[in-house]
């Protein structure tokens, strides 16, 4: 049985809605917010960061939203890598989704600020070029490497199919006899036609006049597979190519070979050469997509540290007095978690959330609610939902 996906929701509250200035206090009275069953509350430790403009401000949330749905793209990329290299076998794709050495969801449940890589005295803006470039950077490392695996593996492929395929695509190196063949002839030439078992008779019947000077009875049955059989026959060169186009108009395969001393053995040399190639491509593939996966998870970390940072800062003001956290839950309890949040702390949101008769939120001003979302102000789960609070979900 599958193990059920992990949704992770990430927050932030002002301090004064817990009546206190320790933030263990509040993450205490957050914990007791949140059912148990329904998800797990963690810290999620943000640094202060040096503050610039309100309109920097700004335009580093919108930086920051994107850059967190590039960093979702990159890490979702590097799982399906990981999976592809294992072919789909998602268990052992797992075992690989190591960050800084730990768990993807340990690393996550003790996220603490990378100050020696990511000084936090930095301004924001700089921080965000840091990461944006150690993004990119993952991205088309993991890429390019991929790619590479992925040529090396078809050509691999393509020999196995000379080796394994039927009469009409095999390799005819280790099957043809050369002394069938007429070399170093001036005037004639072998053709080796692959002819599907089912017209053996019509082939027997009509080669002869397929084309003009065709060597009568010139015809002999050289390989038989499931599917095919492989005849040589001669006819003078200067008719070869009419003959050929004749055959294949019959759906008869025309086979190109040239006979070459030593071929059957430079054959397997080659298969040995790229079936070695294939294996420590395969090796490099996994060390840098497995170090993409830590790195990419890690900048989304802190992406989104920075984000709850930011968007904490234009909701709740100065001084920088909340706190954040970080909610384990899956797909199924997510909503109960957001709906024990509101109930709570619904009133931050002022004249957008309202109670029906019945105490269910509401939201009494869409046109507010409308302009905050626009704004980039606490982004739901859903779309561009507005939340009373800085809130959003995300998937690992």
């Amino acid at each position: 049985m599958a193990p059920t996906p992990t949704r992770y929701a990430l927050l932030s509250l002002p301090l004064s809605t817990f009546d206190t200035s320790d933030k263990q206090e509040a993450l205490d009275s957050l914990k007791a917010t949140v059912a148990s069953d329904s998800g797990t509350v963690l810290p999620y430790p943000v640094p202060n960061f040096k503050i610039g403009t309100l309109d920097a401000l700004v335009q580093q949330a919108d930086d920051l939203a994107k850059l967190d749905t590039a960093c979702q793209g990159v890490v979702t990329k590097v799982g399906d890598a990981l999976r592809t290299l294992y072919e789909g076998n998602d268990d052992k794709a797992s075992e690989q989704k190591m960050v800084n050495d730990k768990p993807t969801d340990q690393y996550l449940r003790t996220f603490s600020w990378n100050k020696v890589r990511y000084r936090a005295d930095r301004p924001v803006g700089e921080l965000v070029d840091i990461l944006q470039k150690e993004l990119a950077t993952v991205d088309n490392d993991v890429k390019g490497k991929f790619n590479q695996y992925n040529q090396v593996k078809s050509n691999l492929a393509v020999l196995q199919r000379k080796q394994t395929g039927n009469l009409a695509t095999k390799s005819l190196t280790p099957i043809v006899n050369p002394s069938l063949l007429v070399q170093d002839s001036e005037y004639l030439e072998t053709h080796l036609i692959a002819v599907p078992t089912n017209l053996k008779k019509d082939y027997l019947k009509s080669y002869e006049t397929l084309s003009p000077m065709v060597v009568p009875r010139s015809s002999i049955q050289v390989a038989q597979d499931d599917e095919f059989i492989l005849f040589a026959v001669t006819t003078f060169k200067k008719h070869s190519a009419e003959f050929q186009q004749k055959c294949r108009e019959q759906k008869w395969t025309p086979r190109q070979y040239k006979y070459v001393e030593g071929g059957r053995e430079e054959e397997q040399k080659e298969l040995d050469r790229v079936g070695r190639e294939e294996k420590k491509t395969w090796g490099e593939a996994l060390r840098l997509t497995r170090t993409g996966w830590s790195e990419s998870v890690m900048v989304w970390a802190h992406v989104m540290a920075l984000r709850i940072f930011v968007e904490s800062v234009l909701r709740y003001g100065l001084p920088l007095e909340f706190v954040s956290a970080l909610v384990r839950t899956n797909p199924k309890s997510v909503k109960k978690v957001k709906t024990a949040l509101d109930s709570s702390y619904s009133y931050l949101g002022g004249n957008a959330f309202g109670r029906d008769k019945k105490g269910r939120i509401t939201k009494d001003d869409a046109a507010l609610t409308s302009e905050m979302a626009a704004a980039g102000f606490g982004h739901g789960g859903e779309g561009n939902e507005y939340t009373a609070y800085v809130y959003y979900e995300f998937d690992l």
